[in-house]
This record gives C-alpha cells, sequence and structure tokens, in this order.
C-alpha cells in the first residue's frame, strides 16, 4: 500500500462501489484514518498509457465518490488515486498494510452490470486485512438489527468474535455469534447428542464473549450454536442481517453469497459481508 493506513475503497462508478465508500467512512472515522478511493482503469491495447476518454471518465467517477463521502458529514480525510491495471492485483496491493478494504457486490462493466461479486471474489480470500463487501441496497435496510460473525473454535474464530464486537458496537447493532460445526455421523441420528454438544459450544463462547460484555454494558450479544453450515442460519435470517462476518479462510466460498451459484440459498441475498483478515494480523 502506497501512503500511511487508511480504509481503501475500490471505487469505479456502481452504485455499490458508491455505497462500499460510505459503509467506509465510519470505519476510518473509528480508526482516525483516511478513506482512500482507489480507481482503476485498464491500459490502452497494446500499451501501458491511459487514453484520454477513460481518464475523463475516471476523474468524474472519483469526484462523485468524493462528493459524496463529504456530503456524509462525517468527519473523516477523503484522498484518492487512479491506478491502471487488474482491479484485483491493485487492490490486493493497496490492501497490504490498510485498516481495510471496501468493495461493491457488483461492478460496471461495458455499460451493463457486470460479474456478481467479481473483484470481491478475486480479493476476498487473497488480501492482507479485512475485506468488506457491500450492497448497494444496504445502507436502506434501517430497519435491519444483526451483526452475525460465524465462529469456529481456532484462532480464526477469535478473531472473527473480535470484529464482530467492533462491528455491533460502530453500527449501535445485535450481535450474533453463530458457532457452527459439523456433526459426526452418529450424531445426525441422536438429538440428545446434538443438543449437549450445542450446549457445550454455547457455554465456551458465551465464556469467550463475557469479558466484552464486561467491558461494554451496552453491547446487545447472544451465542446461537448449531450442527451444520452458517450459511443455513444466514439464509433463514437474512431479512434481520445487516452485516455477516466470516473468518477468513471462507473468503474463498465467498461466491456461495454473492456470486452466480449453482445451489443458490437465496437470490436476493442483499447483506454486507466482513471477511476477517488472516491470522496472527489482529
Amino acid at each position: 500500500m502506497s501512503g500511511p493506513p487508511a480504509v481503501i475503497v475500490g471505487i469505479d462508478g456502481s452504485d455499490s462501489a458508491t455505497a462500499a465508500a460510505l459503509w467506509a467512512v465510519d470505519e476510518a472515522a473509528s480508526r482516525d484514518v483516511p478513506v482512500r478511493l482507489v480507481h482503476i482503469v485498464a491500459p490502452s491495447m497494446g500499451g501501458s498509457q491511459i487514453t484520454a476518454d477513460a481518464l475523463d471518465r475516471a476523474g468524474t467517477i472519483v469526484h462523485s465518490a468524493v462528493m459524496a463521502v463529504e456530503k456524509s458529514g462525517k468527519p473523516v480525510k477523503v484522498e484518492a488515486q487512479v491506478s491502471t491495471g487488474s482491479p484485483g492485483d491493485i487492490l490486493r496491493r493497496e490492501a497490504d498494510g490498510a485498516a481495510m478494504l471496501c468493495v461493491g457486490s457488483m461492478g460496471i462493466s461495458h455499460g451493463g452490470i457486470g460479474h456478481v461479486g467479481s473483484v470481491a471474489v478475486a480479493v476476498a480470500h487473497s488480501a492482507a486485512c479485512p475485506v468488506a463487501i457491500v450492497h448497494a441496497q444496504g445502507a436502506t435496510h434501517s430497519d435491519r438489527a444483526w451483526v452475525v460473525a460465524e465462529v469456529s473454535d481456532s484462532q480464526a474464530g477469535d478473531i472473527a468474535m473480535v470484529r464482530g464486537v467492533e462491528e455491533a458496537l460502530l453500527r449501535s447493532a445485535e450481535l450474533k455469534i453463530v458457532a457452527a460445526r459439523r456433526s459426526r455421523y452418529p450424531d445426525i441420528h441422536d438429538h440428545h447428542a446434538v443438543t449437549g454438544m450445542n450446549r457445550m459450544v454455547k457455554s465456551e463462547w458465551e465464556r469467550r464473549l463475557a469479558p466484552w460484555r464486561e467491558k461494554h454494558p451496552d453491547l446487545q450479544a447472544e451465542v446461537v450454536a448449531l450442527a451444520g453450515s452458517a450459511l443455513n442460519f444466514f439464509a433463514r435470517q437474512q431479512d434481520m442481517i445487516a452485516l455477516a462476518i466470516v473468518p477468513h479462510e471462507r473468503g474463498v466460498e465467498i461466491a456461495d453469497l454473492l456470486g452466480p451459484r449453482k445451489h443458490a440459498i437465496s437470490q436476493d441475498i442483499c447483506f454486507d459481508i466482513l471477511i476477517c483478515e488472516p491470522h496472527g494480523l489482529l
């Protein structure tokens, strides 16, 4: 990343990229770092130069995004840059040392809506910082109350829990800690075994959450233990979810939520997603 730490936002003129820029404002303000808006253009055919038309369009896109952020009225510094190359490669580079990377869930391509989550998927599992994937519709769902953090019994799970606490406090939202686990084959037919294991898992995460509750008495949090995939919980409760937080290793599966899906859990999922940073970077 060039320059000091910042919340990086990939902008391309799409509604979801603008939503990502606005979503990033609170993140940057809470960390007292700038919002850095990064627009990426492809070089001219057979060369490394940016065409005049592309440069003009880049200026319009950057200006529009800067105006949207400044219109929010939040006390945050705004930076902007234009780069040439592959969006995925450049955003991964910018993410190195960044506080967070924010991208829209849908990009503009050749004048229309491009591949859903294409850049998001490209950076989700390889960026060295948390990656937020923001829907254009997300900001309009003020009635949604939940930040949901998927956790596992590992360091990645602890990171997801911490990010969940931070986001719930930042956004004055209720936090759901979802501890999903794979059932062993004999257990799936034993209701008592499943119930007992869920009780143990919930108790463990309640213990881990206790210091945060003590430190932040206004934190509203609940632990949900379940057998199976957290995706099922996301699908059932999607109307209540504003933000889903998943461990870094789940970034490779983000297409299950955003991209074209052979087994889509919903055609209308529009909650935002935060993919945590790799282990050891918290």
